[in-house]
């Protein structure tokens, strides 16, 4: 672990951010920090390819950032994980980001505004844009059984169907404030104690649905999920190859059955996980022969 230089202010805001050979995005990405401040702000960044991490350990010197090198690809939510705990003491609110994100003038402050407003505010999350400026649905309800069945089945056929909708609480008006049942993982402000209290991120995820089962979790203990969305970011997006996108295709459905299965425990429900298990299956397969179709 590299050290940030030392400040004469205790930071109280902190970012942590994971990166995977993100060297290309990630110094847009810690660019946009200072001007989302006018705090001091602790930066952590925490590297899941730790062979090839000397760009990646050369921005952090140059933004005054904690660099952690992971023995190995721990995923996205150990990774995590392990940047909170290198914290220091005094940090209340962090900003857990991908790396390909930019974040807007004030964001940071706004956001820790939002959250003071309340002590039972868990996390608030921004809005979040496309690299074309499309606004992109990261305020969404914790699936459900029902949800999680008709969305799976149904959102390639049938995009519109009422189940992908009200998991995508398509009914709402995006530019609400409201409460959510999760806020996307790929920009999200947390309370470092409501964090802390739930053991972070369940290690168990690989990669995708740690923030969905972070939210349910957060809601459970009793803490809100606050989308905020006078605050705005843009993420870029970075390139992925068609091999590499299947490969996040059947990350994300297996998290998804994963999620599912750990939300419905119990012998009773073993023949709805099941169906659920194939219907995610059907689905996987579909994006993903799409996706190498275009890919060709």
């Amino acid at each position: 672990m590299v050290a940030p230089r030392s400040s004469s202010i205790a930071p109280r805001i902190a970012v942590v951010t994971v990166s995977y050979g993100s060297e290309d995005v990630l110094e847009g990405f810690l660019a946009s920090i200072p001007s989302a401040s006018i705090e001091p702000v602790a930066i952590a960044i925490a590297d899941n390819l730790p062979g090839e991490g000397e760009p990646v350990q050369q921005l952090a010197a140059r933004s005054e950032a904690s660099y952690l090198a992971m023995p190995s690809n721990l995923g996205y939510g150990s990774a995590m994980n392990a940047g909170v705990a290198s914290l220091p003491p005094g940090v209340s609110w962090i900003l857990l980001s991908n790396p390909d994100v930019v974040l807007s003038p004030g964001a940071l402050d706004r956001l820790v505004a939002a959250g003071e407003a309340d002590p039972r505010i868990g996390s608030v999350g921004p809005a979040i844009l496309n690299s074309d400026g499309t606004l992109y649905p990261s305020a969404r309800a914790v699936p459900s059984l029902r949800t999680g069945v008709g969305h799976a089945m149904f959102s390639n056929l049938w995009p519109n169907n009422p189940w992908s909708r009200r998991y995508r609480n398509d009914s709402v008006i995006p530019t609400e404030r409201r409460d959510a049942g999760w806020l996307s993982g790929s920009c999200l402000l947390v309370r470092r104690g409501a964090f802390e209290e739930l053991g972070g991120f369940d290690q168990d995820f690989f990669m995708y649905f740690e923030d969905v089962d972070l939210g349910y979790r957060l809601g459970k203990h009793g803490y809100r999920n606050v989308y905020e969305p006078s605050v705005r970011v843009t993420h870029t997006g970075a390139h992925s190859t068609t091999t590499e996108s299947v490969r996040m295709i059947a990350a994300h459905h297996k998290s998804a059955r994963q999620f599912l299965a750990k939300k419905y425990s119990g012998p009773l429900l073993w023949p709805v996980r099941a169906g659920l298990g194939v219907g995610l299956a059907i689905r996987s397969a579909l994006v993903e022969r799409r996706v190498r179709n275009q890919g060709n």
